[in-house]
């Protein structure tokens, strides 16, 4: 299932930012009236930009970031300008900062500064890309680090160069991450500041380090985070890490995978890593649906009498040797799920329906 965020332009020349599980139907209720509130009094409204989240949480959030957004900022969105978006975003922090205020205010404000998750002991690691490929791929590990709770990303000489504006769209809403992406020339230099690094590679080139598993160095990062910061270095794509890359780190992280196909994209393998790391921390988990009240006795005993009736009253038990054994069965097979109540009410009323067929108009 999808999620989308979108924005409508409306009539008085206004943006409405959204989110939704059903794009289509909500717009028709935007272009209708049927939303009270905003853009009830300011139709007609038009679609100019929307986007899909895989969560409902990702949507919402993005929406939220939106209405932050300048008239500048959106309006380079709905043109797909993301070098726009990119130049909005420096010149609105630059006046931030002259008022002394911060772009990142409100996002600081509900979640820990990266300071206070050192001091915590829960300091989230830096992703480190070594001379990417694809200004694409680069955008969609910006993706894969933020469902996962990490916003800092390096990169060491991507081949394309850096703004790259094929990284934006790609990311699909992480844009905070590819905003504060820091540039450097080395790995050496890349790493300086981090205490823990870790080489990501499916080949061990020689070089005579510990090996973990993602899941194993995600729980050293935890235990290590109050020492110093941890660092994940992640290849090219065509070949990934070079032995002197790997000779940097202090520990080598391999997934294991098929060995006839030793093949991630990179965004799969930074998804790969991050997902483990993330399972220390209290990220948002899709909510328990209740399954309501299981159906009690009598009331399946009520829903086989009732499928029995209509089956035996349309010749169904044939031939009659064999009757006990097919009720057998139906009662099994209905028995065999853990019915709630309504499924139960549900399911008489579809019996009902061929036992009584109405003709209904519509």
């Amino acid at each position: 299932m999808s999620f989308w965020a979108y924005l409508l332009r409306c009539a008085d020349g206004s943006y409405y930012a959204g989110s939704t599980d059903n794009l289509e139907f909500r717009i028709g209720q935007h272009q209708k009236g049927e939303m009270p509130g905003y853009t009830a009094k300011r139709r007609p409204v038009e679609l100019v930009w929307s986007d899909t989240f895989p969560t409902r949480e990702e949507a919402f959030a993005f929406e939220k970031r939106l209405k932050g957004w300048s008239r500048i900022k959106k309006e380079a969105l709905i043109q797909g300008d993301w070098a726009g978006v990119g130049k909005a975003a420096r010149k609105e922090a630059k006046e931030a900062l002259r008022y002394g205020a911060s772009p990142f205010d409100k996002l600081r404000a509900s979640s820990p500064t990266q300071d206070e998750r050192i001091g915590e002991g829960n300091a989230p690691p830096v992703i480190v890309l070594v001379r990417p490929q694809l200004g694409q791929n680069i955008g969609k590990a910006a993706r894969a680090m933020l469902n996962f709770g990490l916003t800092e990303l390096r990169l060491v000489s991507p081949r394309d160069g850096w703004p790259n504006p094929e990284a934006g769209p790609a990311s699909s809403g992480g844009d905070m991450v590819l905003e504060k992406a820091k540039l450097f020339d080395s790995v050496a230099a890349a790493t300086a500041d981090c205490q823990h690094v870790y080489a990501t590679t499916v080949r061990k080139r020689g070089v005579i380090k510990p090996v973990m598993t993602p899941a194993e160095a995600a729980t050293q990062i935890h235990a290590t985070s109050a020492t110093g910061r941890s660092a994940i270095l992640f290849g090219p794509e065509r070949a990934g890490l070079e032995t002197d890359d790997v000779a940097l780190a202090r520990t080598i992280i391999t997934v294991p995978i098929n060995p006839a196909f030793q093949s991630l994209n990179l965004a799969q393998a930074v998804i790969l890593v991050a997902y483990e790391w993330s399972k220390g921390i209290a990220l948002a988990s899709p909510t328990v649906t209740d399954v309501g009240v299981p159906a009690g006795q009598q009331e399946l005993d009520g829903l086989i009498a009732h499928m029995e009736r209509l089956l035996d009253a349309a010749g169904y038990f044939f031939p009659p040797d064999k009757a006990p054994t097919t009720r057998r069965m139906i009662r099994s097979l209905l028995t065999k799920p853990a019915w709630n109540t309504q499924e139960v009410r549900t399911m008489r009323g579809v019996l009902s329906a061929f036992e009584k067929p109405q003709k209904r108009q519509g």
